[in-house]
């Protein structure tokens, strides 16, 4: 039996997915069971938990080979990360007092670095917070989700534009699909280690460069799509227009400048690789099927 949180979004999806292939057993940790009935539907077993709560978390991964644990995402956490906090605290407690067999993180490229983060701290607090746990642990630090862009497909497909926090546009940043997070994170799960292992996670090429990611999706959608870059003064109204309240911008904005400074970065001392086989190219063809944003 392999437990997995986030069942229902992406990564814990495609995890879940990927070991339900190989034939694994696999219970699912929702915070709504309504939203997992087609998991059950598939003999998923569903357990109801919210995920700062250690109690709940504790009876999900009893009996566990494997436990997949994550740090719910959020743009516009409030300050201190609160919420965050307390959910490493509660699946830290839970995976002590459980022991599975083996605890699998998502986090990010960039955890190991101690300050300069923005929203990468969180996981950067993860790993500081369950590396002594009494069992093998292993961390995907993965790259900048293809995925993220999907919010701008109404944007793009309007004007031909696709703007870019990250500079400069020729730079090649590491970008990765969940469905291949989901592939790394299902392989682990089922190998055997002691200690603590990092994996980075990111696609194909260990790199994309921007133009790229334009012209793909232009192609995808059938019409010339220009890479923009968007100039650092304007970060703040253009988060403001996506709908991040005015206050809580300073993490995302942080964490951006240390993508773009090079602080946050892929190729760290003991690390393994995992390189996924979707490129953006093939990311994007999904693109005719999505509606707009």
């Amino acid at each position: 039996m392999f437990t997995v949180m986030g069942i229902t979004g992406k990564v814990g999806g495609a995890i879940a997915e990927n070991l339900l292939a190989a034939g694994k057993r696999v219970r699912g940790v929702v915070r709504n069971p309504e939203k997992a009935r087609a998991w059950a539907d598939r003999g998923v077993e569903v357990v109801e938990s919210v995920y700062d709560d250690a109690r709940g978390l504790a009876e999900a991964f009893a009996g566990s080979e494997g436990v997949f644990a994550m740090v719910p995402p959020d743009f516009a956490p409030a300050p201190g990360l609160p919420d965050q906090r307390r959910t490493i605290a509660a699946f830290r407690e839970a995976l002590e007092s459980t022991k599975p067999g083996k605890a699998v993180f998502l986090s990010s490229i960039g955890s190991e670095q101690p300050s300069g983060l923005g929203l990468i701290t969180s996981t950067h607090l993860m790993e500081e917070a369950t590396r002594t746990l009494p069992i093998p642990v292993a961390y995907l630090r993965a790259g900048s989700f293809m995925e993220n862009w999907l919010g701008a497909l109404d944007h793009i497909r309007t004007t031909g534009e696709m703007p870019f926090f990250y500079a400069p546009l020729e730079r090649r940043f590491p970008l990765v699909a969940t469905q291949d997070i989901g592939l790394a994170g299902a392989k682990v799960l089922q190998e055997s280690w002691k200690g603590e292992r990092v994996i980075e996670v990111d696609g194909p090429k260990g790199g994309t460069d921007l133009y790229e990611v334009a012209a793909a999706f232009g192609k995808a959608l059938g019409r010339e799509v220009k890479a923009v870059q968007l100039p650092e003064q304007a970060w703040q109204g253009v988060l403001e227009a996506m709908g991040m309240p005015a206050d809580r911008t300073g993490l995302y904005i942080e964490m951006v400048k240390n993508f773009n400074s090079g602080w946050i970065h892929f190729g760290n001392p003991g690390t393994e690789t995992f390189h996924g086989p979707t490129n953006i190219e093939t990311f994007a063809q999904g693109l005719k099927e999505e509606s707009p944003a």
